[in-house]
C-alpha cells in the first residue's frame, strides 16, 4: 500500500508540476472564462441597435403609412424608421428621387405600392441593396398585416372592445410534467436544464479524454525510455497501474474544480445575472440531483475509460504508436458524446433510451436522460448497475493487460498473444 501511496504522489508531482499541464489549464480557464461571459457579449451586441430608416413617396399611401409608424412605434424596440421622400411626375421620376435619397444616405431601402382591388390593401415592395435585410422585411411585413387588419375591422363597423380581444395576443406558457410530482419544469427552468446538461457534457467527454490520454501517454513513455524495467522491480505492476489511475484522477479532479470554479464565479457577476435572466436561465433553478449525478457520471466514466488507456498504453512500446492503438477507445468516447448531443433534442428516444444501458454510453446519455427527460427509477438504477460491474470488469481485464503488457516490448502484441499471456498470470 505504501509503493501504491507513492506512485500516486508522484504521478500528481509529475502532472502539476508539468509545464504542458500548466499551460493546458490556463488555456482552458481563460476559454471558460470567456465562455461564461458570453451571454453578457451577445446582450451588448444585440442590444438597442439602429432603426432602419425606409424612404417612401411622401404624398402616397397616407392612412398606410400613418398605421404603420404607429404600430413601430409602439414596439419596445424601433426597429423601422419611415422617411417621407418628395417626388413627383411618372413612376420613372418617383423611382430615381428614391434612388437617389440611397445614394445620399438619406434611407436604406424603400417602399412602392400596387392596387390590388381583389383584396382591398395594395401589393407592397420594400427594395434595399442589402441582399439579406429579412429583419426589417420581416417588421415591415408584421407592420402591414396590422394596418390591414385595422382596415378591416373597420370596415366590419367593431367596437374598440370587440377591436381589442380580436388583436390581443393569446398567452402560451410551456412545463416539462414530471411523473409523481404536482407540478413540472417551466420554459425557463427547461432552458436551464439545457444548458447545464450541454456544459456538463462537454466537461466530462474533455475530463475523460484528457486524463486518460494523459495516463495512456505516461505509460508509454515509461516503457519507451526503459525506465519501466527499473519502476517494475520496487512496485508491482497492479499497484503502478491503479497508483497511475488515481494520481491521474486527483489531479483531473483538481483542474476540474479550478475550471468549474473560474466559471462558476464569473457566472454569477451582477453584469452576467441580468444577461443571463434576458435568456430565460435561472442558475438557482438547478436541481441538486443534476449535480449529485454529474458527479457520479464522471467518477464511473473516468474510471472506466482510464482503465482501458492503461491498459492500452501499456501494450505500445512507442509514443508515435499510441494514437493508432488508441483510436478504438477514443471512438467510443466520442461516439457516446455525439449520440448525447443528437439526444439534446429528442432525450426520450428509443435509441438514446437503449443507448443508456450500454457501459461505454451511458455516462453521457444517461447523465443527459436525467437532465433532460425524466426515466424511472429503475431505469437509473440499472444503468448505473450495469457501469459499475463494467468498471470492475474492465478494471480486472486491464490488470491482466497491464501485468503482461509493461513487459512486453518489440512489435505491438497480436490479440492472440495478449490473450495466451493472459492465461498465464492470475489477478
Amino acid at each position: 500500500m505504501n509503493s501504491m501511496r507513492t506512485v500516486i504522489a508522484f504521478t500528481m508531482q509529475n502532472k502539476l508540476r508539468s509545464k504542458s499541464f500548466i499551460i493546458t489549464t490556463i488555456i482552458l480557464g481563460v476559454l471558460l472564462v470567456v465562455g461564461a461571459n458570453v451571454p453578457y457579449f451577445i446582450d451588448k451586441m444585440t442590444g438597442p441597435g439602429t432603426a432602419a430608416k425606409v424612404g417612401y413617396v411622401a404624398s402616397e399611401q397616407g392612412e398606410i403609412i400613418k398605421g404603420l409608424e404607429q404600430q413601430f412605434g409602439l414596439a419596445e424596440e424601433k426597429q423601422v424608421e419611415l422617411v417621407p421622400v418628395e417626388a413627383s411626375g411618372a413612376e420613372a421620376d418617383k423611382t430615381a428621387a428614391l434612388q437617389q435619397a440611397i445614394d445620399d444616405g438619406k434611407i436604406k431601402g424603400y417602399l412602392t405600392f400596387t392596387e390590388n382591388p381583389e383584396i382591398g390593401f395594395p401589393d407592397v415592395v420594400y427594395h434595399s441593396k442589402k441582399m439579406l435585410d429579412s429583419g426589417t422585411s420581416s417588421a415591415l411585413q408584421s407592420g402591414l398585416q396590422t394596418v390591414k387588419t385595422q382596415q378591416a375591422v373597420r370596415d366590419a363597423n367593431l367596437t374598440d372592445e370587440q377591436f381589442a380581444k380580436l388583436l390581443a395576443p393569446v398567452k402560451l406558457d410551456t412545463v416539462q410534467i414530471s411523473d409523481g410530482a404536482a407540478g413540472g419544469k417551466t420554459e425557463a427552468e427547461q432552458g436551464t436544464a439545457i444548458g447545464l446538461t450541454y456544459a456538463i457534457l462537454i466537461l466530462l467527454f474533455m475530463s475523460v479524454m484528457i486524463t486518460g490520454q494523459l495516463i495512456a501517454t505516461e505509460i508509454t513513455a515509461e516503457k519507451s525510455s526503459r525506465v519501466m524495467e527499473i519502476i517494475v522491480t520496487s512496485v508491482a505492476p497492479l499497484k503502478q497501474m491503479f497508483g497511475k489511475v488515481i494520481g491521474t484522477f486527483l489531479v483531473g479532479l483538481l483542474q476540474l474544480v479550478v475550471l468549474v470554479g473560474a466559471a462558476l464565479v464569473n457566472l454569477t457577476l451582477p453584469h452576467n445575472k441580468g444577461a443571463l435572466e434576458k435568456f430565460g436561465i435561472d442558475l438557482s433553478s438547478i436541481e441538486p440531483k443534476m449535480i449529485i449525478f454529474a458527479i457520479v457520471m464522471y467518477l464511473l466514466g473516468y474510471f472506466l475509460y482510464a482503465m482501458l488507456f492503461a491498459a492500452i498504453g501499456s501494450l505500445v512500446s512507442r509514443t508515435e504508436d499510441l494514437s493508432q492503438t488508441s483510436m478504438p477507445v477514443t471512438m467510443l468516447s466520442l461516439a457516446g458524446f455525439y449520440i448525447a448531443i443528437y439526444g439534446l433534442t429528442n432525450p426520450e428516444s428509443t435509441f438514446i433510451t437503449v443507448c443508456s444501458f450500454i457501459p461505454f454510453f451511458s455516462p453521457f446519455i444517461l447523465f443527459l436522460r436525467i437532465g433532460l427527460a425524466d426515466p424511472a427509477w429503475w431505469e437509473i438504477a440499472l444503468s448505473v448497475g450495469i457501469l459499475i460491474v463494467s468498471v470492475l470488469a474492465i478494471g480486472w481485464l486491464a490488470a491482466k493487460i497491464y501485468r503482461i503488457g509493461v513487459l512486453m516490448y518489440g512489435k505491438k502484441p497480436s490479440f492472440k498473444e495478449v490473450f495466451k499471456a493472459m492465461k498465464a498470470y492470475k489477478v
